[in-house]
Order: C-alpha cells, then structure tokens, then sequence
C-alpha cells in the first residue's frame, strides 16, 4: 500500500525538523510522500522544509494566507488522494504527537480491520502524566462524553489530531463541505459515522512541550456544541 503523511504546518519552524528525526528508518522505508501544507507561516517554516526535502520525499504546497487548520488538511488530502495513495496519516509539525507509532497508527488498515485509526491520549490513561494541560484534558473528557451521547458512538477522544484513513475513508466523506477551523476533525468523524465506516483506536503517549497553541479552549468548545447542533439538525 501506497503511504501518505499530510503534515499541516503554521509558524513550525523550531519543531517540525525534529519530527522527521523522530521518524524511525522502518517507518521511512514504508512512506511514499509526505506532504506539507504551509498554512500562511511568518516564521522560517518554509525554509526548513524546503531543507527537509533534500532527504524526503516532500511535497510542499503553500497557502498564501493563513487559511485554518481544516483548510490544510483538505488540500493535504485532496494531494494524497491525487497522487493515488492508499492510506493517508494525518500528523501534526509542532512534535507533539508520535511520529514512530506510525506504522502503529496504519497497521489496522492494512490488516482489513478498520477503515480509520484515531491516536488517543485518554486511552492510555496518562494524559496528565504527559503534560496535558488539566483543562484541556478534563474539557476533553466532558466533550467526549457528550458526543458520545448525542452520536451513539464510544470513543475515548475526538479531539486527536493524528489519524490514519483509508483511501475509502476519504472518498466516502464530502470534506470539502466540513469547517476550514479546528473542529473540522469532529465533522469528521460525524461523517465517518453517516458513511457506516469502522473506527479503531489506538493508545498514543502524551508530550507536551514549549509549542505555542493556536486553540482557543473556550472557543474550541462552543465550536463543538455548534457541530452537534448541525449533526442533530442533519446538516452535516
């Protein structure tokens, strides 16, 4: 199977470069592209990856502005759907999700079991262990809760931004039509649940460092409550 990394990248120029020297030789062997969606960064962002691509296989494409992280993901995977791939991991620049579970993160895919893999940090029980901020952890676990109730669904988070799809994944859902912001990843999975689409999830370690968050918390939240609203209403 053909592999894609769809990196989404604002203002990463300190971080992303350790994320590739995180990546294990295995995991390089088996990944045809990575593609990296520059989202409008002022820093030095571009130049690192411009760099980056002299030993990987990157695709970089550049948003003139900055666009919203949901933005970035739809052209990474509008690219990795273009260029034929099989299976698409959608990982973040800043460092703070595993590079090395990646073949991990596709091994359900490629064994049949699952359609999508989302990384969870509630899974494993040490969020805060990791340095997960308590609001975010304890806003975390409410949400969830919520839209596990309101969706008759039971994941542990669905607010993980590193995830796994199959090609029939992607082409199953209309993501164009999803939020250019942050909860585009919860229109996501409403989507992946209207298609029928089986969804594994796997425990992931928590790591956070010095990176500067571009997520309002309470915004974040109301943004959320929105989506279930449009879901209820079947305007997703």
């Amino acid at each position: 199977m053909k592999v894609a990394v769809v990196m989404p990248a604002y203002n990463v120029g300190k971080t992303i470069e350790g994320v590739f020297n995180r990546l294990p030789g295995e995991s390089l062997s088996r990944i045809s592209e990575f593609i990296v969606i520059d989202d409008g960064s002022i820093d030095d962002t571009v130049e690192k990856v411009i760099k980056l691509s002299g030993s990987h296989p990157i695709i970089l494409v550049r948003h003139g502005t900055n666009r919203g992280y949901g933005a970035a993901q739809k052209t990474g995977y509008d690219q990795a759907l273009a260029d034929g791939m099989d299976v698409i991991v959608l990982l973040h620049s800043d460092g703070q999700y595993p590079p090395e579970m990646i073949l991990e993160m596709i091994r359900p895919i490629e064994e049949g079991r699952a359609d999508v893999v989302g990384g969870s940090r509630i899974l494993g029980g040490r969020a805060l262990e990791g340095g997960m901020p308590q609001i975010k952890y304890y806003g975390n676990i409410c949400l969830t809760r919520l839209q596990n109730l309101v969706l008759g669904m039971d994941l542990t988070c669905y607010h993980s931004g590193y995830k796994a799809y199959s090609r029939r994944a992607l082409e199953s859902l209309p993501y164009a039509r999803y939020s250019k912001k942050f909860h585009f990843d919860s229109e996501m999975l409403v989507g992946l649940k209207r298609a029928g689409l089986r969804i594994v999830e796997l425990p992931i370690p928590t790591r956070y460092g010095g990176e500067k968050s571009h997520l309002n918390c309470v915004t974040y939240g109301f943004s959320i409550l929105g989506v279930l609203v449009r879901y209820l209403f079947g305007r997703i």
